[in-house]
């Protein structure tokens, strides 16, 4: 969750460190520090709060002209937001930034202050340091080798050995690290979004392997100190697209990415009415002989499964179930070679996702991913798969994600059908002809943009609200919830219509904002009752569908009417209405949209 940037080579390092750090910043926000190597001497420079405050005092600082050197941006798990748990943290000749958790760090605190070491922060990245400065004889790969086996949990660790300048070493379990070298000297990240203005070439340090950065290159070594040629990447978008493009907020550019992140998803992947995973290199055989799907994400990412679960049950008449990877592994799942297990993540690094992934690639079931990041820890452990080519996410609300996420599950969809045999051949082009008009009418949703605005104000000042919907509109609803939820901070929830009567009607109050969605034909009469239940206890309902409602008027107080489509492609348009009213209130409450408090945009630890 928290942002590594490191750097050495001809340029002056600070600056590097400070620019990365504002691109990391939305992995964390807590607290943000640099150190750089002056000589003979390390300069630290860190602070509580927003790199922005980080940057003043590296801008004041007299001295910053050392080219060697690393930062980071904390999202806090260990102790409180001070300074003095910023990283870096320095012990004897360590100096150290960490991404992750220490799970074993108490009993290695009590190994250490045994030995009279004794740590001045909170924080579990400390006591790493201090266990590597008492292992540390000169060696860098000895003393890493015995921490990489003394300390449990997650990590991704750039160290500073004193007696080592100029020279940046590297190591990770599960967190993400990527890095890449040009004319100017080495660099490396915990996201390729911070080093993009250097190279669109990188490669992800492999687990249980070390990464020895110097002036004039990077070299790879397994645990053993064997050199390993990387596997280098390539960037297929260009740094303007990790910028704001004129925006106010980088939400508010992803949700305007829309279109075209749904075209890059979903165009290249229908050939004549079917989905073409060709290029993708995903076989036929990974969809035949299965007799059930698990889904397992989290987040917006485990609503976008619940779309994908809505599609397949209804289509192709395989039973679909959506979990919760924080839950997955302890649930003592039954998986077999029958089994296909779907993991979405848009970073590809979710902790619990991937841990959900090996669990079920140990256990023999096929497995396919739904990411964005290429070469990502979960694209590379899956059998298959499916890239949204989304493009960066910076904002840690998820928007243009989630879209894409779901088409991706409307394309999977699709294969099954045909594979199944369900669909004829006029159905199948039929789905692939209503689903290409579907992404069309995002475009026009944006420009309700000023409309839905207007709305958002009527309501900026709730406590709660409540979304509603039935069969695919619940998990339409769950996701318009959380948006809601995360960013304005109003206590959203989503529910089933079809349960007020078993409790949620005794939360609304008059006033009370209630969004309800209706996509679907068959339950619109149910769903329309339900609104008219809360209706008569006072609810300001904001009606969100593409559905005629000129039988319903008198029961709504406001109308979001987006192009109707046909009802099993209801998702598109109506997210995207959902999100912008979701950011309106925010703005309107004067929160930060693009970093909400206590939250980050890839959690990376359990």
């Amino acid at each position: 969750m928290c942002g590594i940037i490191g750097f050495t080579g001809k340029l002056e390092a600070a600056d590097i460190l400070v620019g990365g750090l504002t691109q990391l910043e939305y992995r964390g926000y807590d607290s943000a520090g640099i150190a750089v190597s002056e000589g003979s001497s390390t300069k630290i420079i860190k602070t509580a709060g927003k790199v922005s405050n980080l940057r003043e005092k590296v801008e004041s600082s007299e001295d910053r002209s050392g080219t060697c050197g690393i930062g980071h941006t904390r999202w806090a798990t260990h102790g409180g937001v001070t300074t003095t748990n910023a990283h870096p943290h320095v012990a004897g000749k360590i100096t150290l930034i960490h991404n992750g958790i220490i799970e074993n760090y108490k009993e290695i605190a009590l190994a250490l202050k045994a030995q009279g070491r004794t740590p001045v922060s909170e924080t579990d990245t400390e006591i790493a340091a201090l266990y590597l400065d008492s292992v540390y004889d000169g060696d860098p790969f000895a003393a890493m080798k015995k921490a990489d086996e003394a300390l449990e949990g997650a990590y991704g660790f750039c160290i500073m050995f004193s007696d080592h300048p100029e020279e940046i070493y590297c190591m990770r379990n599960s967190s993400p690290l990527v890095a890449t070298s040009t004319d100017d000297g080495a660099f490396i990240a915990s996201d390729m979004v911070a080093l993009l203005q250097y190279s669109k070439d990188y490669f992800v340090v492999p687990e249980e392997h070390i990464v020895v950065m110097k002036k004039d290159g990077i070299i790879l070594y397994d645990m053993d100190q064997n050199i390993v040629a990387p596997k280098m990447l390539h960037v297929d978008w260009d740094t303007t697209a990790a910028q704001k493009g004129g925006y106010d907020y980088f939400m508010q550019k992803e949700i305007y990415d829309q279109p075209e992140a749904l075209k890059n998803t979903v165009m290249p992947r229908l050939h004549n009415g079917r989905a073409d995973f060709a290029t993708d290199g995903i076989s036929d055989d990974l969809f035949k002989g299965i007799n059930r799907i698990i889904v397992t994400a989290c987040g917006t990412a485990m609503h976008a499964g619940l779309v994908g679960r809505h599609l397949i049950e209804s289509m192709v008449r395989i039973p679909v179930t959506v979990e919760l990877s924080s839950e997955f592994r302890y649930m003592d799942p039954i998986l077999d070679e029958h089994t296909l297990v779907v993991i979405v993540s848009q970073s590809g690094e979710t902790a619990d996702s991937l841990a959900a992934l090996r669990l079920a690639n140990e256990q023999g079931a096929k497995t396919i991913s739904i990411v964005n990041v290429k070469g990502s820890s979960i694209a590379r452990e899956s059998d298959q798969v499916l890239y949204t080519h989304a493009g960066p996410e910076i904002a840690v609300a998820s928007t243009k994600a989630f879209s894409v996420q779901c088409a991706g599950f409307y394309l999977i969809a699709l294969k099954l059908a045909e594979l199944s045999g369900k669909f004829t051949e006029g159905e199948l082009s039929e789905y692939c002809t209503k689903f290409e008009e579907a992404i069309s009418t995002v475009a026009e949703v944006l420009k309700m943009d000023g409309y839905i605005k207007d709305i958002a104000e009527k309501i900026k000042d709730t406590f709660s609200a409540f979304f509603l919907g039935r069969s695919l509109d619940y998990a339409i609803a769950s996701e318009g919830s959380l948006k809601l939820k995360e960013i304005s901070y109003v206590n959203s929830e989503a529910y089933n219509a079809g349960e007020l009567k078993h409790g949620t009607i005794s939360l609304v109050t008059e006033g009370v904002p209630i969004i309800a969605i209706a996509t679907q034909d068959h339950v619109l009469p149910k769903i329309m009752a339900n609104v008219e239940e809360v209706k008569a206890r006072g609810a300001h309902v904001i009606m969100v569908t593409d559905k005629d409602m000129s039988d319903y008027e008198g029961v709504y107080d406001d109308l979001i009417q987006v192009p109707a489509v046909d009802d099993r492609f209801g998702t598109f348009g109506v997210t995207v209405a959902l999100q912008l009213l979701a950011y309106h209130v925010t703005v309107f409450r004067g929160n930060d949209v693009d970093q909400p408090r206590n939250l980050a945009k890839s959690v990376t630890v359990e």
